[in-house]
């Protein structure tokens, strides 16, 4: 498979689409959502076929570093794009979508083959779930900063330019955790699925990656349940989003960088 020309068809779709996102922000041109989404979905489509072949190429959905990053910014997208159909969050595709692209392009270029893994229906489950939950907490990150933004812009009476373009505040914190529910269903499936169906979630190459995973976890939990008991919002809800975010990320990609860079070549 020709992946670079794929790969380069989908950075220029996306960038397309943000731009146009991107200047429907800061007010240069009316909002066309069917014309974001629509450059939105070749990206993503062409996106998709490439992550494909890379984990064919590697022959295991428990892939390297920079397939899992093509593979999770590809789900990212086709995640953003669906939940733009019921809620307000195509303004993230201004700067997803150009990330996306990025990511896809090196990921391209930078390969990772590794040897291939016995693959089960369960294992299979937890790596689907686990990318998923990863998409849709990396979306609620994003929705989670430009929540921040919007906040403190309010907060200083400083609403024009993007923050004019935003919904309500209201509306974006409702958004913001309706992601999280998903998110948190989505990595209990992921955390559940590894304690059943891997051989030990405590073996010394997971070990870190357990324990960051359920540390996130731990983070969302108490965000929503302190969201709906104490009315938790604003500024402090942004902040353990991308506490327990960050928390997720080290977990999906450090164990990986640890692995495949640091001790690889230690």
């Amino acid at each position: 498979m020709q992946a670079l020309p794929l790969a380069l068809l989908a950075f220029v779709f996306y960038l397309a689409a943000a731009s146009w996102q991107g200047l429907t922000l800061i007010r240069r041109v009316p909002p066309r959502d069917l014309l974001v989404r629509g450059f939105g979905t070749l990206a993503a489509a062409l996106h998709l076929v490439v992550a494909g072949g890379l984990l064919a190429l590697e022959g295991s959905m428990l892939p390297g570093l920079s397939t899992s990053a093509v593979l999770v910014t590809a789900l990212a997208v086709v995640v953003l794009l669906g939940a733009s159909l019921f809620k307000p969050v195509l303004n993230i595709a201004a700067v997803l979508f150009p990330f996306a692209g990025v990511v896809l392009l090196l990921g391209t270029e930078l390969p990772t083959p590794t040897s291939a893994n016995g693959m089960t229906p369960g294992i299979a489950f937890h790596a689907v779930s686990s990318a998923l939950a990863f998409a849709v907490l990396a979306i609620a990150s994003l929705q989670a900063i430009l929540v921040g933004v919007q906040n403190k812009a309010l907060k200083h009476h400083r609403i024009r330019g993007v923050v004019q373009a935003l919904p309500p505040l209201t509306t974006m914190e409702r958004v913001l955790f309706e992601m999280i529910w998903v998110g948190m269903a989505l990595l209990t499936l992921a955390i559940a699925s590894g304690f059943v169906f891997l051989d030990n979630m405590f073996a010394q190459h997971l070990v870190h990656k357990t324990v960051l995973s359920l540390l996130a976890w731990l983070v969302f939990a108490v965000l929503l349940l302190c969201h709906y008991r104490l009315g938790w919002r604003g500024m402090r809800a942004v902040r353990w989003t991308l506490g327990g975010y960050i928390a997720l990320l080290l977990a999906y990609f450090g164990s990986k960088f640890v692995l495949e860079v640091l001790l690889a070549h230690s």
